[in-house]
Formats: C-alpha cells, structure tokens, sequence
C-alpha cells in the first residue's frame, strides 16, 4: 500500500511499489565531512518513467552514480532487478543503460562506428551487432547522421547519440542524468517525445531541475532536497495532495455575499470563484443558481509541480 503524501518540509513517507525495478534503502554517501545523500529510500515500478526532481547539488548525480555502478554508497543498498549495486555489480550494469550528465563521445568515430565499437563491448556478439547497431539508429532518430563524425554533431543529435549508446544493448533500466541540459527549446521538445517513447518499453529514471521537463515526461516523481527525500510518488498524486481548494465558474454579473475566505473575479461576463474547501464552492454555485446564473464549471484546484517543488523545498506556498 502507498503512504499518503504530506507537503511540506521535513521527512515524507515514500511511496512503495509493488514491483520495483530499482529499490533503495537508506542509502548513505558521505565525501569527507560532506553528507551527500542522507537516508535516502525510493523505488520504482517496472515500466514507469521516474523524474528525480531537485535543485543543483541536491543529490541526484550522486544517487545515479550509486545506481550504475560508478560509485558505491557509504552505507545502505541499492538493487536493481533483485541485484545489489555493489555485491552484484557485473549482473546490475548488464540490465541498466547509462547517460551521464557529460556525456563521454569519441568525436573522430562515426555514429554507426561508435555504436557498434560499444555494442561490441556491452557483450553484443556477431550478427546481433549489426541488429542491434540499427535498431538504436531507428529508434532515436539518427538515420540522416549514421555517417557523420560525431565531433560535427549539434548537442542535440549528441544526446540522442549516447542514448543510442545506452540503449545498445536492450537494459531493463535506463538512467539518465540532467538529459535535456544545455538543449535549445526544439531540442528538448524533440528529446522529451524520444524519452516518452522509451517508457512505452522499459524503466526510466531521470533526473532534472527542469520542472516541465518532469512534467512532460513523467509518471512518478521522487524530490531530492539536501540530500533527503521530501517526496515520492505519482505524479497526479502529488498534485492532489498539493490541491488549493475548489473553484467555481458561472455567468456574470459577481454576487453580493459570498462566504468569508472566497475570492472572485469577473473577466469577459464570466465570474470565477475560488473557495478553501468543497463546501464553500457548492454553497457559491448555489447561490449563482439560485440567482439566475448559469453555473459552468465546479472542479478542484490541483497544484502544479512547481507549486508541490516549492512547497517541499522551501515551506513556502509560492516563489516569492
């Protein structure tokens, strides 16, 4: 069963899957006197894409880095289809695709000829090289660049090359850090669909500061801040419990004498009302009824992500 969520700063409980692909458990990373991940616990469902939301320096590298293998934790777990990230290593990184934030790209390669150097070495053999090679070229989008120097390549095609590279070899899970960064708007909306594809066939963890990318994207979301989850659940869910009460809308003029706390206002001969709770927005569309009005529109208020992230990041209910 999920934990219910509480906005706010301080601990949250996290939501539990019922069938983790990726699950922590108290994950603890410390560089020096510096507490990098503090108690960190989260999972995700198989065929999900995940966002792990959080400011620079919150700890999502360092989480990622945990999870392909890069780096171990100074205490606590991470498994991956059942395998321990530090015990089972070889049988983890065989089922995940990394993308780092920088992604790592032999410039004076072609695309096809670094796609097939790096299936060779994910343990892709024989025929299947070739397969495996188009497969990758098709799917992210690189068919006019399979013969281009990726040193010539836009940022954009870049990205989509060390996708290919992370997709090479079929992984159950692929993590991918910061993958939108630096991209230009039309770079980033072309990315967002390729990712949103990827999670048609497999697991996807993301990490991102980008609010709208995570809300694009993704079906879950985990909230990284200072090293601690604040946050884990699905998206939807997340909004709903960041709910600002109801809001009514009904043809104008305004009336005198809404309940204290409700708030209006009028635009192009429509009155939209906003009330803290249920009870107060039916007694508002009562009373538009009751005096002629056509009533439009009674629905609740869901929060946005940026709204949820500010609340659990900062206590406060806006930007300001």
């Amino acid at each position: 069963m999920r934990a219910a969520v509480r906005l706010g700063v301080g601990a949250c409980p996290v939501f539990r899957s019922q069938s983790p692909l990726i699950e922590a458990g108290n994950l603890i990373k410390r560089y020096g006197p510096f507490l990098a991940l503090d108690h960190v616990s989260f999972s995700v469902e198989k065929g999900r894409v995940a966002g792990f939301l959080g400011l620079n320096g919150a700890g999502k590298t360092t989480t990622l880095r945990i999870a392909s293998c890069y780096m171990p934790p100074s205490s606590g777990w991470l498994k991956i289809a059942g395998f321990d990230s530090v015990r089972q290593s070889e049988d983890v990184r065989r089922r995940i695709g990394y993308l780092p934030e920088r992604v790592p790209l032999y410039e004076d390669l072609r695309v096809y000829e670094y796609l097939r150097f790096r299936s060779r070495l994910k343990g892709v053999r024989g025929g299947d090289v070739k397969t495996a090679v188009e497969r990758v070229i098709g799917h992210c989008g690189l068919e006019t660049k399979r013969r281009a120097p990726i040193g010539t390549l836009s940022k954009g095609f870049r990205q989509r090359v060390g996708i290919a590279d992370a997709l090479v070899h079929e992984p159950d899970l692929l993590l991918l850090d910061e993958p939108t960064s630096g991209l230009d708007p039309d770079q980033r909306i072309e990315l967002r669909g390729l990712i949103r594809g990827l999670g048609e066939e497999r697991t996807v963890l993301l990490s991102t500061h980008i609010l709208s990318e995570a809300e694009a994207t993704c079906d879950d979301v985990i909230v990284i801040h200072r090293g601690r989850i604040r946050a884990a659940d699905r998206l939807e869910r997340l909004r709903d419990a960041g709910a600002s009460g109801f809001q009514v809308r009904h043809t104008g003029p305004a009336l005198d004498g809404y309940d204290p706390g409700v708030e209006y206002e009028a635009e192009g001969g429509i009155v939209t009302v906003r009330a803290p709770d249920q009870e107060g927005a039916s007694r508002a569309a009562e009373a538009a009824v009751r005096a002629g009005r056509s009533v439009l529109e009674l629905s609740r208020v869901t929060a946005t992500l940026e709204e949820v992230f500010i609340r659990l990041t900062t206590g406060r209910e806006d930007g300001a």
